[in-house]
């Protein structure tokens, strides 16, 4: 080999280790624990672009995927012992609460929020904080739809668009049972409160009043799961495996035909484009029914914080990945073309290349646009709240109380009586 080859070659590698080396060496990798598969696909889909922003300061994601339960009473052990905890972990908002008892073993992120902070709607932030810090990064809005299966209700001669209150719901269920006697037009949850929650926002009220009390046993509470029960006593509405849509049982029972309108946060689209592939190009987007005309349309529901524990590796660049992998506008965008959520950066909600883009795979699943529902109801997304007692009072009722009234059909005003004794009592 020539000695001007050799020298090339040599200087070739020299600048190779100089550059590549360092890189590599620098890569640092976080834990990540989640209990929802979607979230892990996309926090993998940040760090690449992170990644590419930064990379100088490259990210690795370890995710974990684990079972509800399981994932959140693996954290709760892990921060309690400060042993074996992940660096970011998704917590669900019904949770989140029993993680800022005390002394919270989160990082604020306050200072690492702060440059997204004006695009986001501050109520998601505000779920997730404690004495003036935003311990969580929000995933979504939540905005609750109702999600109609066109062909079974067209078959039956309903216009779905012509359903306006619960009155007009009931109807059309009565109009479907006719034509299809074990169809359904909804679901009565027994493992989750999305219907009856959505129920009490419409009437203005919540599961917790502003001074911290349970709200069980009140006239908008009785209005709200005597109108279901009628509906299941009449087959209008039905129990179904595992206690709601966001089940393995309940999307297969989705899947199959079985209903003809869910109720549940806009989230939800990405169960319908991930795992019920029977009903694509089936489902139409529409504002949910209300008691009465006027009453508001729709309540944000579910959510799931994202947080940096105290026993981070790295707790710094941790906190500036997660502001940017949930935050960002780059987030947002990635949170509905990945995910189909609605992002909390509102002001994208009239973007229409984003909004409207007929390549996107929730346009082409859904008859309707799911934009053009939120800025329809853009102004009537109620806010639930979530706070110490919230994780009893969910409990209670997804375990014991909408079990007793959708299952075993128990008269309402005692059960409801029964459930504020007995959700008092363990909270006070």
């Amino acid at each position: 080999m020539k000695r001007s080859t050799l020298s090339t070659l040599v200087l070739f590698l020299a600048l190779w280790f100089a550059f590549s080396g360092p890189a590599a060496a620098n890569v640092t990798k976080f834990t990540f624990w989640t209990f929802i598969p979607q979230h892990a696909r996309f926090f993998d889909v940040m760090a690449e672009k992170w990644n590419e922003l930064h990379p100088d300061r490259p990210v690795e994601l370890e995710s974990s995927v684990m079972p509800y339960d399981d994932m959140h009473n693996k954290l709760q052990i892990a921060l309690q012992s400060g042993v074996g905890a992940p660096d970011i972990c998704d917590i669900e908002i019904s949770r989140f609460p029993n993680y800022l008892m005390g002394v919270p073993q989160l990082m604020p992120l306050n200072a690492y929020f702060e440059a997204y902070i004006d695009d986001i709607v501050p109520s998601r932030l505000g779920i997730y904080s404690k004495d003036g810090n935003m311990y969580g990064a929000p995933t979504h809005v939540g905005a609750t739809m109702a999600f109609y299966y066109v062909e079974i209700l067209e078959s039956a001669g309903i216009d779905y668009r012509e359903i306006k209150t619960w009155d007009d719901f009931a109807e059309a269920g009565r109009k479907l049972k006719q034509v299809h006697p074990d169809k359904f037009m909804g679901i009565a949850e027994t493992s989750a409160a999305w219907t009856v929650t959505a129920m009490l926002a419409q009437q203005g009220t919540d599961l917790v009043s502003e001074d911290e009390r349970p709200l069980i046993n009140t006239p908008e509470m009785l209005r709200a799961v005597t109108t279901m029960q009628n509906m299941v006593k009449e087959g209008i509405m039905t129990t179904c495996p595992d206690g709601q849509p966001d089940t393995e049982g309940g999307k297969g029972f989705i899947d199959q035909g079985n209903v003809a309108c869910v109720i549940m946060p806009q989230w939800f689209m990405s169960r319908f484009v991930d795992e019920m592939p029977s009903m694509y190009q089936k489902m139409a987007i529409a504002p949910m029914p209300v008691f009465e005309e006027g009453m508001p349309r729709s309540v944000g529901l579910g959510g799931t914080g994202t947080v940096v524990t105290n026993f981070a590796s790295n707790k710094e660049l941790a906190g500036e990945f997660v502001a940017y992998a949930k935050l960002s506008e780059d987030a947002n965008r990635m949170i509905w073309e990945d995910m189909g959520f609605d992002p909390c950066n509102t002001a994208l909600w009239t973007d229409r290349e984003m909004t409207h883009n007929p390549e996107n795979r929730y346009n082409q699943y859904f008859l309707t646009n799911a934009f053009d529902v939120l800025l329809e109801i853009k102004d009537e997304i109620m806010m639930v709240r979530s706070t110490s007692i919230s994780p009893t009072i969910n409990q209670y009722l997804t375990t014991v109380m909408l079990n007793e009234l959708f299952e075993d059909l128990l008269d309402p005003a005692e059960v409801l009586e029964n459930a504020q004794y007995d959700i008092e009592n363990q909270i006070f």
